[in-house]
């Protein structure tokens, strides 16, 4: 592995480690999850001014008013899509830096993922590239539209906030799937809420409280 992914000082193994240790005592406990972040190289999704700070357990700007999550929420939100088991194919709503994606490529088989900004998700194809993570497929388009051609999906994990739960989310979520999604206004209270799609209705369980930029809403593109 290559200096730059490896990372040295406040980039090194080392900080990846105790990132993972610190989620474990906030009560992060599956051990994939854990070991996945401290597989993954989180500097390399921020820009290089904020790479000594890639390792704090705080949301970053990563440009275009757009955040790379904490990671405990990344971790939690990861966390309750494996409960009971894990989904063999995930849809990403939200690319963003490409972080969140980079984990689930090594927990399942394939991630297909949605991002609205160009230049996001050309940024973040790229670093999924370096990291030779080969089972995540790239979409430019409005991420409430999903990916209806490769529908259903095992699980949906959203990473910007609806108002409301878009309806053809839900419609592509197989039978027995999961979503995690945060829902609310930007500027109100947002709740992170875990769906599973039975046979004949949604359940939903609320995880906690949260904070998550708005789901941006665009034209359609392929």
């Amino acid at each position: 592995m290559s200096r730059d992914i490896s990372g040295i000082g406040m980039t090194s193994q080392r900080t990846r480690d105790r990132l993972a240790e610190r989620l474990q005592a906030k009560g992060i406990r599956d051990r994939r999850v854990l070991n996945a972040i401290r597989r993954t190289p989180r500097h390399l999704f921020v820009e290089e001014a904020l790479s000594s700070r890639a390792y704090e357990d705080t949301a970053l700007p990563i440009g275009h008013c757009q955040t790379i999550s904490q990671p405990y929420i990344v971790a939690r939100m990861t966390e309750a899509l494996l409960v009971p088991g894990v989904p063999r194919e995930v849809l990403e709503i939200g690319t963003g830096s490409g972080y969140q994606a980079a984990l689930l490529a090594q927990l399942v088989e394939h991630v297909y993922t949605v991002e609205l900004i160009r230049e996001l998700s050309v940024q973040a194809r790229e670093r999924i590239r370096k990291l030779r993570l080969k089972n995540v497929s790239f979409k430019q388009s409005d991420g409430s539209w999903g990916w209806p051609e490769h529908a259903p999906f095992d699980a949906i994990m959203v990473t910007a906030a609806p108002e409301e739960i878009p309806d053809a989310l839900l419609d592509q979520l197989s039978i027995g799937g999961r979503m995690v999604i945060p829902v609310g206004r930007k500027s109100g209270m947002q709740r992170l809420v875990l769906i599973t799609r039975l046979a004949d209705r949604y359940e939903q369980e609320e995880l906690e409280a949260v904070s998550f930029v708005p789901l941006v809403q665009g034209p359609k593109t392929s």
